[in-house]
């Protein structure tokens, strides 16, 4: 089948809930042996118009529109009419792989046994557990699984996010379907791991002559990945090309926004003077610092070792590396959730490690932590002004008016309307719920600040809004702040430091011009390496 017949196309497609159309008239084609992006924020349409073609729309949606497969080069299914064979369809003839691998399992079941299903129900009873069972291994080691045997006898829970995708995509592509729609499929990854995937993904599409629909919101995912694009914005498509003319000639102003919120990695150039290591560390502005801090969580057996480093007033330092580096278990120690078995933390010139009971609580208090998943760090049941208010409640001294004052404050300098005050997590969007985490954690005004990966799992556009607004709020406030990060593009636009860790180790540590641009060690150019050079294609 050449490039130009399509073996998927969708004219006029429209999904309404409650009567209310949510996309409007989609257009679309998909090409064997291709990977075609469908890009837009969060709301745009992009999920919904995908999980329509294997008919996984949400329950109570209707679907109006066209969507023909041919199947096999020969025979036309439309893929939305009321007699389209579903069970052949789904898994069949369209795979998917969804953003998060860990919930789209079942934690009961092991990871093979569940990709065996998956024959068994297109087998009709014709294959034998010993030949079902090799076909799993095979298809296992095809997606880059080596050691087969562990992941098929292993359960969710024990698999890393990048070997849990991986086995995600061998259920997906395992009864070697035409078509696979990757929704998300790297957008909670490290970006070695990420890149892995979205090799694969490329080696499939090429392997195999399928055809990708790859969901995503970030455009350095699209550059690295796709041949084409399609834009959404509201429900609509508003721009359709090849990667290289929309992202060189972009026509549309909601393309032109997309392509420049990413962040971006800059290479060449010279440093001056400013960025050695050597002037960005003024003793009388620390804050924080490490001093040969190991931990260890078995004993005998260190998660972290001999780490130093500091963190100076209205500085950042980012903290890189991929997941299982030790990042997280750093931000535990600075916090006091966990106590080191070696070295010192000294906060504010004290030894946190000496400190106990109230003194350790007042020291603490001037500390403020940004998650992750602002979502699952607000407590749904309370209001957004409760949980403003809860630092303020935990360390007292403050009236109810004083509190209530506060959180109206707060909510002014993180740009969000006071009637938010009564709503819960729920009610607000991702980027909403991030900047209420964010004035929660500076409500008492903390020294330092640590934000734990703050805008993985926002768009860009958001995740460019809530950047700027952090470094908004550290020139008014002045805090010190450690930023945990994987995204080398994003260590760029917000810090002044950054320190490398790998391991447990720190491997590499500095001014953010001179690492960039002059790595030392290989780690630190393996990550520079695997980023997204979206510059590169979109520079002037």
């Amino acid at each position: 089948m050449s490039r130009k017949e399509p073996i998927v196309s969708v004219t006029g497609l429209t999904v309404a809930f409650g009567g209310r159309d949510v996309t409007h008239a989609i257009d679309l084609e998909l090409y064997p042996g291709r990977i075609t992006a469908l890009v837009g924020e969060s709301g745009s349409g992009k999920t919904v118009t995908a999980m329509a073609l294997p008919r996984l729309e949400p329950t109570g949606a209707v679907v109006r529109g066209n969507a023909s497969l041919i199947r096999d080069g020969e025979s036309t299914i439309d893929l939305l009419s009321d007699k389209a064979p579903v069970s052949l369809i789904r898994g069949g003839l369209i795979g998917v792989v969804f953003q998060e691998p860990s919930t789209a399992f079942n934690p009961v079941f092991t990871v093979g046994s569940q990709i065996a299903e998956a024959v068994r129900s297109h087998a009709n009873g014709k294959i034998h557990n010993v030949d079902c069972k090799e076909r799993v291994l095979r298809q296992l080691r095809e997606v880059g699984l080596a050691d087969a045997e562990r992941i098929y006898g292993s359960y969710p829970h024990q698999l890393s996010g990048g070997q849990l995708q991986r086995a995600m995509i061998a259920m997906a592509i395992i009864n070697r379907p035409q078509v696979l729609i990757a929704d998300e499929p790297t957008t909670a990854l490290d970006v070695t791991t990420q890149k892995g995937i979205l090799t694969l993904l490329k080696e499939l599409a090429s392997t195999l002559s399928l055809a990708i629909l790859l969901i995503t919101h970030d455009m350095g995912v699209v550059h690295m990945t796709a041949q084409d694009v399609y834009v959404m914005q509201h429900g609509h498509i508003v721009e359709y090309g090849s990667v290289d003319k929309v992202f060189q000639y972009p026509q549309k102003e909601y393309t032109k926004v997309l392509l420049s919120a990413v962040p971006k990695l800059r290479f060449g150039g010279s440093t001056d003077s400013s960025e050695d290591a050597d002037d960005i560390v003024d003793s009388h502005d620390v804050v924080a610092r490490l001093d040969n801090v190991s931990v260890e969580y078995v004993r005998g057996k260190k998660a972290v070792s001999n780490i130093s480093f500091s963190l100076k007033r209205g500085h950042t330092n980012a903290l890189v590396g991929e997941s299982g580096a030790g990042k997280s278990t750093i931000a535990k120690v600075l916090s006091g959730q966990l106590n080191p078995a070696e070295g010192n933390v000294i906060f504010e010139n004290v030894s946190l490690n000496a400190l106990k009971g109230k003194k350790r609580r007042h020291a603490l208090s001037h500390l403020g932590y940004v998650f992750q998943d602002s979502g699952s760090a607000l407590n749904p049941r309370k209001t957004v002004a409760w949980s403003i208010a809860e630092p303020m409640q935990v360390v007292g001294g403050f009236s109810q008016d004083e509190r209530q004052a506060k959180v109206y404050e707060m909510l002014d300098r993180v740009e969000l309307p006071r009637e938010v005050a009564f709503r819960y997590p729920h009610q607000l969007s991702g980027g909403q719920r991030q900047r209420v985490g964010i004035a929660r954690s500076l409500v008492l005004r903390p020294d330092l600040l640590l934000a734990d990966e703050p805008t993985s799992s926002l768009d860009v556009t958001v995740q460019r809004r809530i950047l700027h607004l952090l470094h908004e709020l550290q020139d008014e406030y002045g805090f010190a702040c450690l930023f945990i990060t994987h995204d080398l593009g994003i260590v760029q636009e917000v810090a002044d430091e950054v320190t490398v860790m790998k391991d447990g180790h720190l491997v590499e540590h500095g001014a953010v011009g001179s690492v960039l641009r002059h790595p030392k060690d290989a780690y630190t150019k393996m990550l520079l390496e695997a980023s997204p050079k979206f510059d590169v294609i979109n520079a002037s």
